[in-house]
C-alpha cells in the first residue's frame, strides 16, 4: 500500500472547503470614573474594532483560543489595555472604566475555566508543561503526576487511567483524533510523542465521565490545542537527550498564521545506563505543521500535518540481573548474538474548517488521513546461566556468580510488517442560545489494515529444545522412538488484510440555571457507533452498531465556602480496534464485540486561601462495571488481546489533588489516588487486572531561590505499588498473581534564567538579541530506584522450576539542558 498524498490532499481541501473560525465574544459598558457611560469609545484588536453606543454598550468578536490585546480607548480620557484569552464561542462581560489621569495596562488572561470545572476536565499549564523534568518530557509525563492516570515506564509516553489499558485513552489535537504506531512492544522504541508541547497552546484531561461529543474509548480524554501565533517568533530547546526547534509567525494583514516545529530524540543516554551492555543507534525524529487562515471574520480554514520518522536499531551483547534475597543472591548472566531492526513511519495530515454562520450558531468539517509503516525484525540469541551470587563481604570474588544451577539458550525471532491507512471525515456543530447550548457531530472512518505477524521463540535447556506444554504428543522413550517434529516453543504466523468502515455520531444538549440562589449546569447526550468489519483475509463480516447516553450535572450552592459538586456518568463503549480484534496466534476475529462500561463518577472542587494564596481540593470518586471484556496480556508496553469476550470486570476508587500556591507565584500539586480493578474469565472468579495499581501519590513542586528569583527548581515524584507481573507462556494467569515490586521516581531539574521579559540586560548586550534564554541541568531518578517493568521467565531444568526475572529500568540519570525564545 504505497502512499499517494497528492490526490488525498486534494480531497481534504475540497472536503474542507465549506467550513471555518473559531471566535469568541467580548461585551459589556464602558464606564467613566463616576459609572457614567461613555459613547464613543473605541475598543479594538489589531486592525478590527468596535464603538461604544449613546448607553456605553459595545459588542467584539475576537478570535478564540490565543492571547489578544484589546485596546479601549477614547479622545479625552487615558486608554486601558487587556490582554485577553478566550474558547471557542465563550462569552465574556468586560466592563472597563476609562480615568483621567491613569494609563491602565492589565493581564487578564479568561480561558474558561470556569465552564472546565463544571465539567470535570483538568487544565494543565503548557509552560508547566515544558518545563518539568522528565525522562520523557512532554505532557504524557506531567500526566502521569495526576490521580487515576498510573505508568510504571519512564521511557514509554503510555499511560493508564483508573484501570483501563494504553489502547483506552483518547487524544486528540485541535479537535482531530491522533493514533500511536501498532508494533510497539518496549518503551524504549518508542520515541516522540505525537503532541509537540512547543505548539501546545491549551491542555485539557478528563479521567472519566466525559461527554457524549468525546469519541468512543472506556477511560480518558486528552484534549490538546495548538496555539495561533500572534507574532514573529522562535524557540529551541537542546540537551543530551535531543533537540527541538520551532518557528512561528503571522503574516500583515493578520489573516495567515504558522507554526512549524522540528523534533529529534536519542535515548542513548538513558537506555546505555542500565544493566544491558549494548550497541544501541536510536534516530527519532519528527516535522508538524499547524497553518491557519482567516477568509474573513467568519471563515477560517486549518491545516495540521505530522511526518515522524523512527528508526531503532538494537544490538545487545552482555547482561548480568541480580535478584532473590539478602541472604540468597541470584543472578541470571546472558550473552547475546543477533540484532533488532525497527522501523515507524508516520505521515499525517488534516484540514479542519470552521464557519460561523452568525453569534449562536458555529459550522465545522474536518478531513483527516494517517498513514503508517511498521516493521519489527530481528533475530537475538540469548546463552544465559542462572548462578548463585557470592555475598561474603570479605571474599575477593564478592559479587560475582561462583555456582550455575541451570543453563539454557534462546532465540527469538520476528518479522512483522504492517501497513496502515486510516481517513476520516467529520462534521460539527453547535448552536448557542441564552444559557441553552447544542452540540451534535457525525464521522465516517475508513481503515485499512494489511499485517503480515511471523515470530517464534525457540528455549533449549541443558541440551534439550522445549516443547510447549500442549497434551499433542507422546513421548515414550527409549522404548518407542520419539517421531514427532520439533516445534518452537511458542510460534505465530498470520497475514491480515483488513477493512473497517465506521459511522459514528452524537447531539449532546446543555443548560446553565438557577435554582433560587444556587448555581446549576447539566449537560445530556448520546453517541451512536456502527462499524462493519470484512477483508480478502477475514473469515466472513460482521457489522454492530452500539448506543452511548451520557449525562453530567454540577451545581454550586449559594455558600459561604467556594463548593462545586459534580455527579457524572452514563454507558462507555468501545467498539474493537485492529489490535483488539487480532488474537494471540494473530487471527482476526470480526465477531469481537464492543467492551462496555457504566461510569458513575462523584466529584467536588473546593476552592480556599491558605498562607493567603489560592488553593483548590479536587475529590472524586468513581466506579466502572464492565461487561463484553477482551482479555489481554501486557509484554512492556505491547497488549495483546484474546479477542473474545468472556469476561466482566469492574474498577473502583477515589482520586485527590490540592493545588495551589505552596510557593507564592508557582503552582504545584500533590495527588493520591486508590484504586482497586479485577476481572472474571470464564466465570472462574475475580482476578487482579494488569493494570491493578492499588496506591499511588504523585508530586509536582516548583520553588525558586527568593534572594535569586532567576535560579529555580523542578520536583516531580512518584510513588506506586506494583501491578501483577504476568505470567509464563502457557500459563494459566489465576496462577500467577504475584506484583513487581513498587515503582519509586524522582526526577529533579533546577535551571537559571539569564534572560526574559522581567530580566534584560543592558542596551547593546548580546544576550538582549533573546526573549528568554535559561540553562539548566536534570537529574532523572535522583535516588537509584531500582524499577521494574516485566519479568523474564527462566526455566530451571534440573529443578523444573521458573524463575521470575525482573526487567530493571533506568538509574539515575544527569541530563543537561538549554532553553531558547527569540
Amino acid at each position: 500500500m504505497k502512499p499517494n498524498f497528492f490526490p488525498l490532499l486534494i480531497l481534504l481541501i475540497i472536503f474542507s472547503i465549506s467550513s471555518s473560525a473559531q471566535t469568541a465574544t467580548l461585551k459589556g459598558v464602558v464606564l467613566n470614573e463616576n459609572n457614567v457611560p461613555i459613547q464613543g469609545a473605541n475598543i479594538s484588536y489589531n486592525d478590527s474594532g468596535t464603538q461604544s453606543d449613546k448607553n456605553g454598550v459595545y459588542q467584539l468578536s475576537i478570535p478564540a483560543n490565543q492571547e489578544i490585546t484589546i485596546n479601549i480607548s477614547h479622545i479625552s480620557l487615558k486608554n486601558v489595555q487587556f490582554v485577553i484569552n478566550l474558547e471557542e464561542n465563550q462569552e465574556y462581560e468586560l466592563n472597563p472604566v476609562l480615568k483621567t489621569d491613569i494609563e491602565q495596562i492589565a493581564e487578564v488572561i479568561i480561558s474558561g475555566r470556569e465552564r472546565k470545572i463544571v465539567e470535570g476536565i483538568t487544565t494543565l499549564d503548557p509552560e508547566t508543561i515544558r518545563t518539568t523534568p522528565s525522562a520523557n518530557a512532554g505532557v504524557e509525563g506531567l500526566l502521569k503526576s495526576l490521580p487515576g492516570v498510573s505508568s510504571n515506564n519512564e521511557l514509554s509516553t503510555q499511560y493508564s487511567v483508573r484501570g483501563g489499558n494504553y489502547d483506552e485513552n483518547l487524544v486528540y489535537v485541535n479537535e482531530i483524533e491522533v493514533y500511536r504506531p501498532f508494533l510497539v512492544r518496549s518503551g524504549q522504541q518508542e520515541g516522540l510523542s505525537f503532541v509537540n508541547t512547543d505548539m501546545v497552546r491549551n491542555v485539557d484531561f478528563s479521567a472519566g465521565g466525559f461527554q457524549a461529543k468525546y469519541g468512543d474509548k472506556l477511560s480518558s480524554v486528552l484534549d490538546i490545542t495548538y496555539k495561533r501565533p500572534t507574532r514573529l517568533g522562535a524557540t529551541a530547546d537542546l540537551s543530551l537527550l535531543g533537540g527541538s526547534v520551532s518557528a512561528e509567525g503571522i503574516s500583515k494583514n493578520k489573516k495567515l498564521a504558522a507554526i512549524v516545529g522540528v523534533r529529534y530524540r536519542d535515548n542513548s543516554l538513558l537506555v546505555d545506563a542500565k544493566n544491558t551492555e549494548t550497541n544501541f543507534q536510536p534516530r527519532f525524529a519528527d516535522v508538524q505543521t499547524y497553518l491557519s487562515y482567516n477568509f474573513s471574520s467568519k471563515f477560517e480554514l486549518g491545516f495540521l500535518s505530522n511526518l515522524a520518522l523512527n528508526t531503532y536499531d538494537y544490538e545487545p551483547l552482555t547482561e548480568q540481573v541480580n535478584f532473590g534475597t539478602l541472604q540468597t543472591v541470584q543472578a541470571l548472566t546472558v550473552r547475546y548474538d543477533g540484532q533488532e531492526k525497527d522501523k515507524y513511519e508516520t505521515y499525517f495530515g488534516a484540514l479542519k474548517g470552521t464557519y460561523r454562520a452568525n453569534d449562536n450558531l458555529t459550522l465545522k468539517l474536518i478531513a483527516s488521513g494517517y498513514h503508517t509503516q511498521e516493521q519489527e525484525h530481528y533475530d537475538i540469541f540469548a546463552a544465559y546461566a542462572l548462578g548463585t551470587v557470592n555475598t561474603d563481604i570479605g571474599s575477593e570474588n564478592l559479587g560475582e556468580v561462583e555456582f550455575s544451577e541451570g543453563i539454557g539458550s534462546q532465540l527469538t525471532h520476528a518479522r512483522n510488517d504492517l501497513d496502515a491507512l486510516i481517513f476520516n471525515l467529520e462534521h460539527k456543530g453547535t448552536y448557542i442560545a441564552d444559557q441553552h447550548q447544542f452540540d451534535w457531530g457525525i464521522k465516517f472512518t475508513s481503515e485499512d489494515i494489511r499485517d503480515r505477524l511471523q515470530e517464534y521463540e525457540i528455549i533449549d535447556s541443558a541440551g534439550f529444545s522445549i516443547r510447549p506444554p500442549v497434551l499433542d504428543f507422546v513421548n515414550d522413550q527409549p522404548y518407542t522412538p520419539f517421531a514427532s517434529p520439533i516445534v518452537p516453543f511458542t510460534s505465530v504466523r498470520a497475514t491480515n488484510d483488513t477493512k473497517i468502515d465506521r459511522i459514528s455520531g452524537y447531539v449532546q444538549y446543555s443548560i446553565r440555571s438557577n435554582i433560587k440562589e444556587n448555581e446549576i449546569w447539566a449537560n445530556v447526550g448520546v453517541r451512536a457507533h456502527n462499524w462493519n468489519i470484512y477483508g480478502n483475509t477475514v473469515e466472513g463480516s460482521d457489522s454492530q452498531i452500539v448506543f452511548s447516553p451520557r449525562a453530567q450535572v454540577a451545581i454550586k450552592p449559594d455558600w459561604k465556602s467556594d463548593m462545586i459538586f459534580r455527579v457524572s456518568g452514563g454507558l462507555y463503549h468501545q467498539p474493537p480496534f485492529y489490535r483488539e480484534l487480532r488474537d494471540s496466534l494473530g487471527v482476526v476475529r470480526p465477531d469481537v464485540k464492543a467492551q462496555q462500561s457504566i461510569h458513575i463518577v462523584l466529584g467536588n472542587d473546593y476552592s480556599f486561601s491558605m498562607w493567603k494564596r489560592p488553593f483548590k481540593l479536587t475529590t472524586e470518586l468513581y466506579y466502572k462495571k464492565l461487561t463484553d471484556v477482551n482479555p489481554y496480556t501486557i509484554e512492556n508496553v505491547r497488549i495483546r488481546y484474546r479477542a473474545r469476550n468472556n469476561a466482566e470486570a469492574y474498577a473502583q476508587g477515589i482520586d485527590l489533588r490540592l493545588n495551589g500556591e505552596f510557593v507564592p507565584g508557582t503552582e504545584s500539586w500533590v495527588s493520591l489516588g486508590y484504586l482497586k480493578t479485577e476481572e472474571n474469565i470464564d466465570k472462574r472468579g475475580y482476578i487482579s487486572r494488569p493494570t491493578d495499581q492499588r496506591l499511588k501519590i504523585g508530586v509536582l513542586f516548583q520553588d525558586y531561590v527568593p534572594s535569586i528569583p532567576s535560579l529555580k527548581m523542578y520536583l516531580n515524584m512518584v510513588y506506586q505499588t506494583g501491578v501483577p507481573g504476568g505470567s509464563p507462556s502457557y500459563a494459566d494467569p489465576y496462577n500467577f498473581q504475584t506484583r513487581l515490586r513498587d515503582y519509586r521516581r524522582a526526577d529533579l531539574g533546577i535551571s537559571y534564567v539569564v534572560v526574559d521579559q522581567n530580566k534584560r540586560l543592558r542596551a547593546g548586550h548580546f544576550l538582549n538579541m533573546f526573549r528568554e534564554l535559561n540553562l539548566g541541568f536534570e537529574i532523572y531518578n535522583i535516588f537509584d530506584n531500582q524499577n521494574t517493568i516485566t519479568n523474564t521467565f527462566v526455566r530451571d531444568a534440573a529443578s523444573q522450576r521458573q524463575f521470575a526475572i525482573p526487567n530493571y529500568l533506568t538509574p539515575r540519570v544527569f541530563n543537561v539542558r538549554l532553553g531558547m525564545k527569540f
